[in-house]
């Protein structure tokens, strides 16, 4: 394929030099960019937008458009595996994902059926193929997943939740059940991410959205150990180079130590703890991304700048940084806002890879 012009991301995740800190947004293809909500218009509905690899492809190249970033994120969602495999899979307007066929009972999960990425799927594979093409090397592609325990929180509870009654019911009430949904789910995230990679995504993300809704013993037992072992099943070479993998858990800034156990190469970071916080707890195991609040992004173009500043200096000099927000970027967000934060981080952080 096209070799990369700009790999400072792929660079950065490996812990090594580059001349300023690359970034990228979480949800950077999103409801904030006028241009996205006319393809989503078009497309008619969300479903019909992710399930589409043209448009797919459209929306991920549409903030390359704009700023000033350095890598593309697959657009899709977390929920295509459940979709997949045969859950049911809807989102109504203001209320988020709806599944239509809840697991809830062991025969409900005795009844879920092995994934084949390349059949069900076949889609998204599809939009990798054709976005790498598209970008023609510009930047690297970034494919994702939702970890086994996010995508079980909304496969057992129906959609979101709350507090999560019917998940956590299960988790203490029938764990043995718990772990073999779980189980279950990690082998068909593995087989999905790997199709990513053999596709064409050069890093990979796992989105740990509800782990910090767990108790630090449950986190270890439900959560980290499956994304665990996806990392440990995950194709970490192709084309010649090496697949980074990034871990993120909101809310998992005390498991940092353990996150970076767990075999990736970077960890995502909110914007909850201090980038210094996180640096001196997994030391230089791996790399990190993130963590300026989203909610920066609402304030005048001079405040972003310097939040900016903070969360460079926060991190401090060296390399292995991915600058990003801490989660996802808000759809009331002005592009304009979003533009400033760019700018500001490609003006202010050379001086820290000096």
């Amino acid at each position: 394929m096209t070799p990369l012009q700009n790999d400072l991301f792929l660079r950065a995740l490996a812990r090594q030099p580059t001349p300023r800190t690359p970034l990228w947004m979480m949800r950077q293809a999103g409801r904030y960019l006028p241009e996205y909500r006319a393809t989503r218009a078009r497309a008619g509905d969300f479903l019909t937008l992710c399930s589409t690899p043209e448009l797919a492809c459209e929306v991920t190249l549409q903030p390359l458009a704009r700023f000033r970033l350095d890598a593309a994120i697959l657009f899709s969602d977390i929920l295509t595996i459940p979709q997949a495999l045969g859950l049911g899979l809807e989102f109504e307007a203001g209320e988020g994902p709806r599944i239509d066929r809840p697991v809830r009972t062991a025969a409900d999960i005795a009844r879920l059926p092995t994934l084949d990425p390349e059949r069900e799927l076949r889609y998204v594979m599809d939009a990798v193929r054709l976005i790498r093409r598209e970008l023609g090397g510009r930047v690297p592609l970034i494919g994702f997943a939702g970890s086994p325990w996010t995508v079980a929180t909304y496969v057992v509870e129906g959609g979101g939740s709350k507090n999560f009654a019917r998940i956590k019911a299960m988790l203490y009430g029938a764990p043995a059940d718990a772990h073999r949904l779980l189980a279950h789910l990690a082998r068909a995230t593995t087989d999905y991410l790997n199709a990513q990679v053999a596709a064409g995504a050069q890093a990979l993300m796992v989105f740990d959205t509800w782990g910090g809704a767990l108790e630090p013993a449950a986190y270890r037992e439900f959560s980290l150990r499956y994304m665990a072992e996806i990392v440990a099943g995950l194709t970490r070479e192709h084309d010649g180079r090496r697949v980074p993998v990034i871990l993120f858990t909101k809310g998992g800034g005390a498991w940092l130590p353990e996150l970076a156990a767990a075999g990736a190469d970077a960890l995502g970071v909110d914007w909850t703890t201090d980038l210094a916080t996180a640096r001196a707890a997994v030391g230089d195991r791996v790399a990190l991304q993130g963590n300026l609040d989203p909610s920066v992004l609402y304030a005048p173009p001079a405040a972003i700048r310097a939040a900016v500043a903070r969360v460079l200096d926060s991190y401090g000099r060296g390399h292995g940084h991915v600058f990003n927000l801490g989660h996802g970027i808000h759809p009331d967000v002005p592009p304009e806002h979003a533009a400033a934060m760019v700018d500001a981080v490609h003006e202010l952080s050379p001086a820290y890879h000096r």
